[in-house]
């Protein structure tokens, strides 16, 4: 039994680590394409790039990782049973629970190792990368403008149509938009026929010289309806500096790290300590609001001097209470007060509601790092399975049920992830959607090939149809 076994896990080492490469290339490959905007044409050296894919590879290992166990037990479970090699098991008494035996007890140590790997591993790489991304633009200033689009530096979005110079620092076609400081939207557009960016590695200002151009500035008046008479002032000037502090954009140097707020960064230990401050963070903002929601309607009660009523019960006209020149007065006091209080309860909602989505970011984040180690018992319990069941190994059909699994497996996943974020699902249940519905479907494989019944009895299909095509064309005698 021991060379069976060790024959078994050979066979399938082999084929996990072929498959595992090859997927591990292809995802890397769609990893530079989506960042390939970030990359591209920007003088960028070998290291930089070879950091840049160094710290995205960690990130794509829980997807490579499960789909390289479904098809690699696809593959070697199809490839046995086409060469009659289960059939030979069988025969000699060997069930196929026993035949999975020592590939059961590999999987399981692959689980640990991607649990530590997404626990540890991935959270370091994240914070190396998001903050990798944001330190280039320290390194290279111009990269963080791009010909053709607005580019969002600061508090400045530009937009150039063209640069050139060695390092792409004279700039044709300049449009800037600049940020309001309250945050309702840009006042200030700035327009010039070209300029320079001037930077320093030493420095963490950019300083952007304009030549030959205008100022524009929407002039906000006291009153709404004057507005159209005034609706910018406009200046025009031959050169003019903007100092772009990008200390707050990114740290000195792409060694340095200055974001580690984000919950993919985070281990269990600190996603649960994070998780405990969030709860109470909200919990204290939920109390604070009812109490100053409880304090304005006292105030307004005091603000509102109710007089006493000759008889001791209030009758059902409150306003009776008072003289019919005081009535106006409480009325536009009252509607002050709620919509004063209906403003502050949207405000709130809308708060806590984003705090709520920030947490569930983070339980999501928690139920992945058990999630990946799950997957991979779901997946080999679905192709070992299906492997003995179509006996076909190759390339060729395992990998066409291999990705419509997971691709089914992948989607519900995305989805229940995105109305759990949006607080229309429990978190526990959008991060174990996928695992939960594709359960039922890797334990009706394993009976049905344990067993020997076929993936689709084809009988119980046709029979309904040949029993119709009898009725309607009977046999002739």
């Amino acid at each position: 039994m021991k060379i069976l076994d060790k024959y078994l896990l050979k066979t399938f080492l082999s084929t996990f680590t072929m498959v595992f490469v090859i997927l591990f290339f292809i995802f890397i490959l769609q990893s530079v394409w989506l960042f390939i905007a970030e990359l591209a044409g920007k003088d960028l050296d070998l290291v930089m790039v070879l950091k840049f894919l160094l710290f995205a590879m960690p990130r794509i290992v829980p997807l490579v990782l499960p789909l390289s166990v479904l098809l690699a037990s696809i593959m070697t479970f199809g490839n046995l049973a086409e060469n009659y090699e289960f059939a030979a098991m069988k025969s000699a008494g060997i069930s196929l629970q026993r035949a999975m035996k020592s590939l059961i007890i590999f999987i399981s140590i692959l689980s640990i190792v991607a649990f530590l790997f997404a626990n540890n591993v991935i959270p370091y790489a994240e914070f190396k990368f998001i903050n990798f991304r944001k330190n280039i633009a320290q390194l290279k200033p111009a990269m963080a403008i791009a010909e053709g689009q607005f580019s969002d530096v600061g508090l400045f979005n530009i937009k150039v149509n063209k640069k050139s110079g060695e390092n792409g620092n004279i700039l044709t076609g300049i449009t800037i938009h600049k940020k309001s400081i309250f945050g309702d939207g840009n006042k200030t557009v700035i327009k010039a026929k070209n300029g320079e960016l001037i930077s320093s590695e030493k420095s963490s200002t950019l300083q952007l010289v304009l030549n030959d151009g205008n100022y524009y500035e929407d002039v906000v008046t006291k009153k709404y309806e004057d507005r159209n008479k005034v609706p910018f002032a406009k200046s025009s000037f031959k050169k003019y500096i903007i100092n772009i502090d990008l200390s707050k954009l990114n740290p000195v140097d792409v060694n340095n790290t200055n974001i580690s707020n984000t919950n993919t960064m985070l281990n269990v230990s600190e996603l649960n300590y994070t998780l405990d401050s969030l709860h109470k963070n909200m919990d204290t903002d939920i109390l604070s609001f009812s109490e100053n929601i409880n304090q304005r309607i006292g105030v307004l009660g005091k603000t509102m001097s109710i007089p006493t009523p000759k008889s001791k019960t209030l009758p059902k006209d409150l306003m009776s209470i008072y003289k019919n020149e005081k009535k106006l007065e409480v009325l536009n006091l009252a509607i002050s007060s709620v919509e004063n209080n209906l403003y502050s309860i949207d405000g709130t909602n809308t708060e806590l509601e984003n705090k709520q989505k920030n947490i569930n970011g983070h339980l999501l984040a928690f139920y992945d790092k058990f999630v990946i180690v799950y997957a991979c018992f779901l997946m080999f319990f679905i192709g070992a399975p299906l492997g003995a069941i179509i006996r076909k190994g190759g390339l060729g059909l395992p990998i066409v049920f291999a990705v419509l699994i997971f691709i089914s497996f992948h989607f519900i996943n995305t989805f229940g992830k995105r109305v759990s974020q949006e607080d229309q699902l429990s978190p526990f249940f959008g991060a174990w959607l996928s695992s939960i519905i594709l359960s039922p479907l890797a334990i009706l494989l394993t009976y049905r090939a344990t067993n020997d019944i076929g993936l689709i009895n084809m009988d119980v299909i046709l029979a309904p149809f040949q029993k119709a095509f009898q009725k309607v064309f009977p046999p002739q005698k």
